[in-house]
């Protein structure tokens, strides 16, 4: 099953279960679990291994709002549509997970030696990515930075994780990243990677039954300018490095999450040192089983 935060006119943002091609308005069902995703998260700790099977029996009985597919649409067309599948959570991210994404930071980096360390280290790259406010859903703006002549989408698994870091599932994520100050000065990072528009999330999340991340997934993006594709890779699941429950685990080392979190877990696409965002462009990000994430490009 899959989960969907999507806004009804008249009602606003509302929390959605996916039950094949139809749409179920939990929110409608006046429980305190549904009226948030940070409200379905805390019960998730509460209900621990039953969670999802309670979830999917709460689902049944709701009747069907609309068909996803129908969702799936930007915020000006009529009618419902699909928002960011995240509210009030921090999202965090971790850095040099796959071999490509070493190789190309080595690179920018001019051969500092810094991300071969980070690559073999015991400790992963973890750090903070975005607010709510700084991350776009499906079809809203990423944006590129204005002091930034090198800007690239990093295209990512993310990990919805609970308060208490149980995985609750699985989404898309779009770390963008300006390579040039990235590349700089190591120092300079959060300026790289947190600025208005930064991320972006969606388009639902997939539940751990329905998404076994021990069957490798293909991870592809294309960019399409001008109604052609200016870049386009992929990659697997299974060229990551580090094992998803390290990265939850040195995440939640002396931290604390009451809303629970999002954390990516890493790009292995990394276009060539020629390929810049444009305004105009769109970045459509698919993963296996669970959907395709799509951005139109706009300037901070």
């Amino acid at each position: 099953m899959r989960i969907c935060r999507f806004f009804l006119p008249g009602e606003g943002a509302r929390l959605g279960a996916v039950l094949g091609d139809d749409v179920c308005d939990l929110t409608a069902s006046g429980r305190p679990e549904f009226a948030s995703l940070e409200a379905l998260l805390c019960a998730w700790d509460v209900l621990g291994e039953g969670a999802a099977e309670w979830l999917a029996e709460q689902a049944a009985h709701q009747p069907r709002l609309a068909s996803y597919r129908a969702l799936e649409r930007p915020a000006e067309a009529t009618g419902a549509y699909l928002l960011r599948p995240t509210d009030t959570q921090e999202i965090w991210a971790a850095g040099v997970t796959y071999y490509r994404s070493r190789h190309a930071r080595e690179e920018e980096s001019h051969g500092s030696g810094i991300y071969d360390r980070v690559y073999a280290a015991a400790r992963p790259e973890i750090f903070f990515k975005a607010t709510p406010n700084r991350t776009a859903g499906p079809f809203e703006p990423v944006r590129v930075r204005s002091d930034s002549r090198w800007c690239v989408p990093e295209p990512e698994l993310a990990l919805v994780l609970t308060p208490q870091l149980k995985l609750a599932g699985y989404t898309i994520g779009n770390d963008m990243s300006a390579r040039d100050i990235e590349g700089e000065n190591p120092l300079y990072l959060p300026q790289a990677k947190i600025h208005r528009g930064c991320c972006a999330l969606g388009p639902c999340i997939v539940l751990p039954d329905e998404f076994d991340i021990e069957q490798p997934a293909t991870i592809a993006c294309a960019v399409y300018r001008g109604g052609r594709i200016a870049f386009e890779g992929e990659t697997r699941t299974d060229q990551m490095v580090r094992l998803t429950s390290e990265l939850i685990a040195y995440l939640g080392r002396d931290n604390e999450f009451p809303s629970g979190a999002v954390l990516l877990t890493g790009t292995g696409i990394v276009p060539p040192d020629s390929f810049c965002l444009q305004v105009g462009d769109r970045v459509e990000i698919r993963i296996d089983r669970i959907g395709a994430l799509v951005n139109p490009v706009e300037r901070c």
